[in-house]
């Protein structure tokens, strides 16, 4: 139907004839001469119809935006003084000789041109149009390109592709599962996959030895720009490796895929503790790109009377921390106030600061509500440590270490960018030495990354000091998200079962839910690893987008719904039958 896309007309096609087909981008009447811009997937063309061509022409001042036509023209150089530079198309025009009209189209629910006026709503319920902006066409594109990228990088290290479950049994890995009723077992319930963790760790056990999947995952959790209640990982296991190995493949892997489709050199992947990452930055997946750090300075503050600092400074279980700012003198106090309404949707209950107005005039060139509370000896110890500059601000975070960590950590990002303060190039880091547990809000331990990562230390220790037990966990970082997580799994079943006792997980409960691992561990299961990576955060990191439902072709909205399709949806009184279901009549207030 046709002989090229509209993208590849240039130059080396003048004097040819051509067939293209696509959507009416544009039209234009110009005293007599239609020009049509004619769109597919690989660009645009433009189409030029000629009063003398008098079928030609009629069907040209029929056609309107987003009509579907096919034409045949020949290729010529556009005039001096018309081509457009800004087009890869734009130095030739076809001379349109047939025109065809392959369907009509209702006028769009929003122009193309003018997307960013219309609400996400309408664009995710009429994502067939949103999809023909070139921007989201590309970024498709760019993705597969991605994907065939990592298949083949993966294929030539002898990776298998396997494919695991979408129906299988819920298991408890962090999230809230998606369950699915089944029709022949009555009152059971299948759970579709957060991950395909315990499947390739059985892969392993079946001495697949090297395996990875484009994997679809589902978790039922609350939303914001980087979750998807279904989302894709690029899933990766290897037998007999430890986690130097994943990590230097996998390492190669990002580099390789940055290098063919940006040109961009990561260059070796510095690695730093979690313990290190948290006292540094709050936060397991600091931004690097970002030079300011926290300063402890409990020390300094234990003896003050200021009970703000003091009291967290002497409590093992707080800290104090500043956050010096360069430039930040110039912020007014209602910005400073905006930060304090920030930080304390993380828990502070405030925010305190100094600015630095002049360092050469001591006290009095400080500007500072909490000034009066210390004494002098102790702010001239915290200006030298903080080593300040005419025209910082120093911002101050003291409490229990959690609200700390996330309170400053989220305002360091904030201001950064508020302040222009992050650097333009990729920083990559590898965080690693992960604890193995974390203490819920009700106070038990439950695992860091999951259940089934190896500890750094034996069965002994393990079950002796299981607070301070760090596991064999690792997590790739790239500017301030986390790409990819992964570990060293559990291979051995009085391992798993230790695992289990420190997370308070019986052996009855442990048989009922993780039967199936535990055999596939006892027959045999060779030492193994591997990494899980977030392809849309990747393809959202690459493009520039702002959120991952702009790499993703029908993603949902922040509620878990699909304008387009209108799902989830209401099912019928036999389909609910035929499952046994009965729905729980909603109670009406009047």
């Amino acid at each position: 139907m046709r002989s090229n896309y509209c993208g590849e007309v240039n130059g080396s096609f003048v004097g040819q004839s051509v067939e293209l087909c696509g959507w009416v981008h544009r039209r234009r009447d110009h005293g007599g001469v239609i020009f049509l811009d004619l769109r597919d997937r690989d660009g645009l063309a433009q189409i030029v119809f000629d009063p003398d061509q008098k079928e030609s022409f009629a069907a040209a001042e029929e056609v309107r935006s987003e009509f579907v036509v096919r034409v045949t023209g020949l290729v010529r150089m556009r005039p001096e003084g018309t081509k457009n530079p800004d087009m890869k198309t734009g130095e030739v025009e076809v001379l349109g000789q047939h025109l065809d009209i392959l369907n009509k189209a209702e006028t769009p629910p929003f122009p193309l041109d003018e997307h960013g006026n219309v609400g996400e709503d309408v664009r995710l319920r009429y994502r067939y149009i949103d999809l023909r902006r070139s921007e989201m066409s590309d970024r498709l594109r760019f993705r597969s390109q991605v994907t065939n990228t990592v298949r083949n990088f993966l294929d030539s290290h002898g990776f298998l592709d396997i494919e695991t479950p979408l129906l299988t049994k819920a298991t408890p890995e962090g999230a809230r599962d998606y369950l699915v009723p089944s029709r022949t077992h009555q009152s059971r319930f299948f759970a579709l996959p957060q991950s395909p963790q315990l499947f390739k760790q059985i892969l392993m056990a079946a001495g697949m030895d090297r395996y990875y999947q484009i994997a679809k995952c589902f978790r039922d959790e609350d939303l914001r720009a980087d979750r998807q209640p279904e989302f894709t990982q690029i899933d990766i296991e290897a037998s007999f490796c430890d986690e130097d190995e994943v990590m230097k493949i996998t390492e190669s892997l990002i580099t390789d895929v940055f290098k063919k489709h940006l040109d961009i050199d990561l260059g070796v992947f510095p690695r730093m503790s979690w313990s290190e990452a948290m006292d540094r930055y709050g936060s397991d997946k600091p931004d690097l790109r970002i030079d300011i750090e926290f300063v402890e300075i409990a020390d300094l503050m234990k003896e003050v009377e200021f009970k703000v600092f003091s009291a967290p400074a002497n409590d093992t279980e707080s800290r104090v921390v500043a956050l010096r700012v360069p430039g930040g003198a110039s912020l007014s106090r209602k910005a400073i106030d905006d930060y304090t309404e920030f930080v304390g949707k993380f828990g502070a209950k405030g925010l305190a600061w100094i600015k630095i107005n002049d360092c050469e005039s001591g006290m009095s060139g400080l500007q500072s509500p909490i000034i009066k509370f210390m004494p002098e000896e102790v702010i001239n110890n915290l200006m030298r440590r903080l080593a300040v500059e005419s025209g910082d601000i120093v911002f101050f975070a003291a409490d229990k270490e959690a609200i700390v960590n996330d309170s400053l950590g989220a305002l360091r990002l904030k201001v950064a960018e508020d302040l222009d303060l992050i650097r333009d190039f990729w920083a990559p880091l590898w965080v690693v030495d992960f604890p193995m547990f974390e203490r819920s809000s009700s106070g038990d331990l439950t695992s860091l990354h999951h259940p089934f990562t190896a500890p750094a230390c034996d069965i002994q220790e393990l079950k002796k000091s299981p607070s301070a037990s760090l596991s064999r966990a690792y997590d790739m970082v790239l500017n301030g998200t986390e790409l990819g997580g992964g570990s060293i799994r559990i291979n051995q079943p009085s391992m798993q079962a230790a695992v289990f006792e420190v997370l308070g997980i019986g052996e009855t409960e442990a048989r009922e839910k993780f039967g199936f691992l535990l055999d596939a561990l006892s027959f045999g299961c060779p030492p193994h690893g591997g990494i899980a990576f977030g392809l849309d955060r990747l393809i959202m990191l690459m493009t520039g987008a702002s959120s991952i439902r702009d790499v993703i072709a029908f993603p949902k909205t922040q509620s878990a719904a699909c304008p387009l399709t209108e799902a989830p949806g209401e099912v019928s009184t036999v389909q609910l039958n035929e499952l046994n279901i009965r729905l729980r009549e909603q109670i009406k207030l009047s």
